[in-house]
């Protein structure tokens, strides 16, 4: 079903709208006044839109509905104001652990694969100046040896996220292109895994939502990394300067 609205709406598609921050971020949006598509393997109520594929699927069959389900959203031709892929998840684990290959695969699918599809989408319906989020992780800028294949992930993100920021990257014109590396989100999951920590030491959902909705209101960071630290409370979000070259 093609999206009516006024020309003024603004539009954006969130990878991962079903999860903790993904949910924060659909809330915030709608809030104020966007059209908003959420894109998980469940669907969120409060979007006007929802693509649902199918966690069994390959990652090229994922890739295709999701891109199938989009253009047909978007059959008015109009542009989305920002791609904001939100989706993750962890899994610890070192080279000896019994489930490395499995928990590898598993980080893949969740960090690597939708990045990768929600990059695709960002080139083909996020407009010119428009803003394209995924999501990194600060752990990932050294190496992760109990949580491999978490850190492998993540880092495979921070490259992509290099190279959609350069030229010929496929994107459009003006595209802002910023990567979020957290460290600990106040999630419902994480303080049920994690009872006892401080939770002062954690970055609020509402927080980060709030930042995502400024740089898509046109207020781009500039930098491709950027990490997201908390500490007793206070919130910083400062560039992160890296290279494989």
């Amino acid at each position: 079903r093609a999206i009516n609205m006024a020309d003024s709406t603004k539009r954006a598609l969130v990878y991962g709208g079903r999860g903790a921050l993904g949910s924060a971020v659909v809330s915030l949006l709608k809030e104020k006044n966007w059209w908003v598509v959420s894109c998980d393997l469940v669907p969120n109520e409060d979007a006007d839109a929802n693509v649902v594929p199918k966690a069994s699927d390959s990652w090229t069959a994922q890739a295709e509905k999701v891109q199938e389900e989009v253009d047909e959203h978007m059959l008015d031709g109009k542009k989305l104001d920002a791609v904001m892929c939100v989706a993750g998840g962890w899994a610890g684990g070192n080279a000896a652990s019994a489930d490395l290959v499995k928990n590898c695969d598993l980080m893949w699918k969740q960090s690597v694969w939708t990045s990768v599809v929600a990059a695709g989408i960002a080139a083909r319906h996020l407009r010119e100046g428009g803003l394209l989020v995924l999501t990194g992780a600060k752990a990932a800028l050294e190496g992760t040896p109990g949580m491999i294949g978490y850190g492998m992930a993540k880092a495979a993100v921070h490259q992509l996220l290099l190279s959609l920021k350069g030229p010929f990257s496929g994107l459009p014109p003006g595209a802002c292109v910023v990567g979020i590396l957290p460290v600990t989100l106040d999630t419902p999951a994480n303080r049920k895994g994690m009872p006892n920590a401080d939770y002062s030491q954690w970055t609020p959902l509402d927080t980060l939502a709030s930042k995502l909705l400024e740089w898509a209101e046109g207020n781009c960071p500039g930098a491709p990394l950027v990490e997201v630290v908390t500490k007793d409370g206070q919130t910083e979000m400062n560039s992160v300067k890296i290279s494989f070259s």
